[in-house]
């Protein structure tokens, strides 16, 4: 698969290390640009999926601002993107919420429990900050999600609230919805979904001042139907004479960035194995939470190619393994791999577990070949994680 970085030389940095390219996140932004000029929707920064906030200049050239999934992401967003900060979480902590409405313009609640619980505050400082709103958000009892672990819609689903809890509900206060219903999907799982929701919640859209269509849309991938998109959030906002927003996070860093790593041994155990100085648990969690297998430029399936090895971490965890790959020659010690599609959901989530470092960060740009190391971690990072 050819991606912009194909051919970038590894050497160039340390390993392990992301590197992003600047190039591919503005082509992706000017995707999203389009997407918001021609529908009137309002795109902001999925945090919880990229926070690098070193490209922070060039994300807001193009969007609307971030949403937060607590009070630290959403000081993140104010502080270092600007713009709109709009925060969901499925409970607040009552000692967050002072510092939450102070960094905010959109607060979501997840039940009418939490927001009964915050409303007074919640309008007392709306009196300060008359640009804070307030919204719920919405569980549309309707599953488009592949896998379970990333359902918001599954059975017994703590996100959202579903239609049968808002009898007899006082909604004052209250100026918008939000949902979040899919996971790296086209417009199809969100037309449907916006069927169901203009069914099922036909009385309370005309109410409303502005809806949030979550994340999940990967609007950035060659075959999304962006215009159907485009023409779909037009007449939702037509209908309703309301705004929308959407939040994606993958498609912000869709193909933009990889990871580098180094081969550090290499043995056999019923199969040619390779020990890399990535980690799948450390670096890349998702390969074991989704589970997926990350492409590695120049590999292929197990048994495609001549030399088949099976690629895992220098943790402790017997599981850390990343995958079987298979190259046209056998790997050597010292070898670097480049891991495709690896600017989200890696940074924002990885650990330092076993005392392994944190990767370098590196943001190069495919259109003028510089490169420009970011940030490499030391033991005083994994220090002061812990006491």
């Amino acid at each position: 698969m050819s991606h912009s970085m194909e051919n970038f030389d590894l050497s160039r940095v340390p390993s392990p290390c992301y590197v992003v390219d600047a190039a591919a996140i503005e082509r992706n932004l000017q995707i999203l640009g389009r997407v918001q000029e021609e529908s009137g929707a309002k795109i902001l920064l999925a945090l919880k999926a990229f926070s690098m906030f070193e490209v922070a200049p060039l994300v807001m050239r193009y969007l609307k601002g971030t949403c937060a999934s607590g009070l630290f992401e959403a000081r993140l967003g104010r502080e270092k993107f600007g713009g709109e900060v709009h925060t969901y979480a499925a409970a607040y902590r009552p000692q967050d919420m002072e510092a939450i409405l102070n960094v905010s313009d959109h607060v979501v609640f997840n039940s009418f429990g939490q927001w009964n619980r915050f409303k007074e505050q919640a309008l007392a400082a709306q009196k300060k900050r008359p640009q804070l709103e307030f919204g719920l958000r919405i569980n549309p009892e309707h599953s488009e999600g592949a896998t379970p672990m990333y359902d918001p819609c599954a059975p017994c689903s703590r996100m959202g609230i579903p239609i049968a809890k808002f009898e007899g509900q006082d909604l004052t206060g209250l100026t918008g919805l939000h949902f979040h219903t899919l996971c790296e999907q086209d417009f199809e799982p969100l037309r449907r979904t916006l069927d169901v929701i203009e069914t099922k919640f036909a009385d309370y859209l005309p109410k409303i001042k502005w809806i949030n269509f979550g994340g999940g849309h990967h609007i950035t991938r060659n075959d999304y139907q962006v215009d159907a998109l485009i023409a779909r959030l037009k007449a939702f906002q037509e209908k309703y004479q309301v705004q929308v927003y959407l939040e994606p996070g993958e498609a912000i860093a869709l193909n933009a960035g990889i990871f580098v790593a180094e081969v550090l041994d290499t043995n056999w155990n019923g199969m040619d194995l390779a020990i890399l100085d990535a980690s799948a648990t450390c670096h890349m969690p998702d390969v074991l939470e989704m589970p997926y297998r990350p492409r590695i430029t120049g590999s292929g399936q197990p048994g495609e190619f001549p030399y088949t090895y099976r690629l895992g971490g220098p943790s402790c965890l017997s599981g850390d393994v990343i995958g079987d790959y298979s190259f046209q020659q056998p790997l050597q010690i010292g070898q670097r791999v480049m891991f495709e599609d690896m600017a989200i959901y890696t940074m924002v989530k990885n650990t330092t577990f076993n005392g392994i470092p944190l990767p370098a960060i590196a943001l190069y740009d495919s259109r003028d070949d510089s490169l420009k190391i970011v940030k490499e971690f030391e033991y005083r990072d994994f220090l002061e994680r812990l006491s």
